[in-house]
């Protein structure tokens, strides 16, 4: 298929109603989108979606989508298999980036791409490793919890803690979003961690899982995967948290897919050790 010319590519923002395009491209990637995900990330920043069309065609795809006043995130970068190699690609990241101002840039860049992102003034912060595996067959915990809306305010500070920025408006839908499982434990009336479970294309996605402990990481996993005992289940765990790489691990899952977690200048300190597993790759 003959590509028209770069000149005749038009960026503009994305609508909720585009992302079937956006998550279609992404799932034939490999990445395994969330089926309900679109709410949730339109949710926190509906203008930080676009797509780049020829000729009224989708040809490719990006977010940046911000976070307060100092730090947003790039994700879902993607150009047609068809039509790579052509500029539309570099086009729609310039255009789209923009969206950020000045603020720091967080993303999770797979493999093939780390080189470009270095050139583009983003620097490695971790690895991050997708583990996968059968769901074990496990007793869910008398501690762990379903959430309910009254604990929408603690976890949004518990969170908070856990990310390099505040997103109340992309948690709450993320709580509640189709087919989403939230569970919390509780100790002594504090948060002591949470995690959410939801239907992927490939398998369950694991995100986040966010625990003051390994204890605390092992308890919600358990209630998390309780119901899904032989379903394939996807975690994606920062590298340097040993206790979160060693919980999948013990889980039986293997190492399935990489990304890096690289950022463009610094951002707030979090409780990094808190992270189990992230949100999404996406998003955060």
């Amino acid at each position: 298929m003959t590509s028209p010319a770069r000149e005749n590519l038009v960026v503009t923002q994305a609508g909720l109603d585009d992302w079937p395009v956006i998550s279609g491209w992404a799932a034939a990637e490999g990445w395994n989108p969330g089926l309900s995900d679109g709410p949730a990330f339109f949710a926190q920043d509906p203008e930080g979606f676009f797509l780049g069309r020829v000729g009224g065609e989708p040809v490719s795809a990006i977010s940046v989508v911000n976070y307060g006043a100092e730090y947003a995130f790039l994700g879902c970068y993607l150009v047609r298999p068809d039509l790579r190699g052509r500029g539309h690609g570099l086009t729609t990241w310039k255009t789209a980036l923009a969206h950020a101002g000045h603020r720091t840039v967080g993303l999770d860049g797979v493999v093939s791409q780390q080189d470009n992102y270095r050139r583009s003034g983003f620097e490695l912060d971790h690895r991050t490793v997708r583990f996968t595996g059968a769901a074990p067959r496990t007793e869910p915990p008398a501690d762990v919890h379903a959430v309910r809306p009254a604990d929408l305010a603690d976890l949004t500070v518990y969170d908070g803690a856990c990310c390099p920025a505040d997103r109340p408006r992309f948690l709450a839908r993320w709580l509640t979003g189709p087919g989403h499982r939230a569970v919390l434990r509780r100790s002594g009336g504090r948060v002591t961690g949470y995690g959410v479970i939801r239907p992927g294309r490939d398998a369950l996605r694991v995100g986040p899982l966010f625990a003051d402990t390994a204890e605390d990481a092992r308890a919600l996993f358990a209630a998390l995967t309780a119901d899904a005992a032989g379903h394939e289940v996807a975690v994606d765990v920062p590298e340097t948290n040993a206790a979160g790489v060693a919980l999948a691990e013990q889980a039986g899952f293997r190492p399935s897919f990489e990304t890096a977690r690289m950022y463009t200048g610094p951002v707030r300190p979090f409780a990094r050790e808190r992270v189990f597993g992230i949100t999404t790759l996406e998003l955060g």
